[in-house]
């Protein structure tokens, strides 16, 4: 009933809503059962996507099935402690996703060029080894 009233107050949500939404800071032990006990408390799961790599560890994608649900778990689960963690809830961003990669990928390249050209690196203390 909370949803349908939200759909009829709040007819034009902000541009960064996103039926898809990233969390981070989950315990790394949390199963995709836990998790869908978590989310599916705020509506349709469609996917849940949890990061098992050494780098996305403690992160998670969780898509809902309709976007006024992804705001409702945004707004009520940012914040909520799990396993003596509070977890951070946000819309999936690919613009800002991208970007940090893109960075990445930069900094490689420049450290490539570096080597390539003999420049010296980032830390005094090699470059005084003549």
């Amino acid at each position: 009933m909370a949803a349908v009233s939200l759909r009829k107050s709040n007819a034009r949500l902000p541009p960064e809503v996103n039926r898809v939404l990233y969390v981070r800071n989950l315990p790394f032990n949390i199963s995709s059962e836990e998790m869908y006990d978590i989310f599916g408390k705020y509506g349709a799961i469609r996917q849940i996507r949890l990061g098992n790599a050494k780098d996305t560890r403690g992160t998670a994608f969780v898509v809902y099935e309709d976007i006024y649900d992804a705001k409702n778990a945004v707004d009520h689960l940012s914040g909520f402690n799990v396993a003596n963690r509070y977890l951070i809830v946000l819309y999936y961003q690919p613009a800002k996703m991208s970007k940090k990669s893109d960075v990445k990928k930069k900094e490689e390249e420049i450290t490539r060029l570096q080597e390539k050209y003999g420049l010296g690196s980032k830390t005094p203390s090699s470059s005084s080894n003549a």
